[in-house]
């Protein structure tokens, strides 16, 4: 028998990562968007819709949702709306990631907001869309996201 040991196997690499992409809002079209530090996992200095990582085994895509944006924003959901579902494609640095999101609308309370991860999260800005960073400064992923659901938000 062939054993195989995932423990130094990572998540959009060397299998497909599954995960959630949480916009978050104030109900007033304005959106919560974080600047990556040179802590995160890569697109460093880019700013992303904050609230926004892997599934884990056994969890909902719900309850993944809801853990995101209160280790992210220090506040748990008022609302969550899927607006979809994407697979992702992307290289960086000579890497190749692919990815399955599932994509969340969910509207916060902005009065209780916090950075739980400066280590991570260098800023937190709300703006609305036309107020957005321009696409050079974005994750390479997020203006796909905007693109996808321009008509939404």
């Amino acid at each position: 028998m062939i054993r195989c040991s995932t423990r130094n196997m990572k998540k959009g690499i060397d299998f497909i990562g599954v995960g959630v992409v949480c916009l978050c809002h104030d109900g007033n079209k304005r959106y919560l968007l974080g600047l990556r530090s040179d802590q995160c996992r890569d697109e460093h200095f880019k700013w992303d819709p904050i609230g926004s990582g892997g599934i884990k085994h056994g969890e909902t895509i719900e309850d993944a949702v809801r853990r995101e944006v209160l280790e992210e924003v220090g506040t748990s959901p008022l609302d969550l709306e899927r607006i979809g579902m994407r697979e992702t494609f992307r290289e960086l640095d000579g890497q190749k990631y692919h990815w399955i999101q599932f994509d969340y609308l969910v509207r916060i309370d902005p009065n209780q907001v916090s950075n739980p991860e400066p280590e991570k999260c260098l800023e937190m800005r709300w703006c609305s869309i036309d107020e957005f960073p321009e696409e050079k400064d974005l994750h390479s992923q997020f203006p796909k996201f905007l693109n996808t659901y321009k008509e939404i938000l």
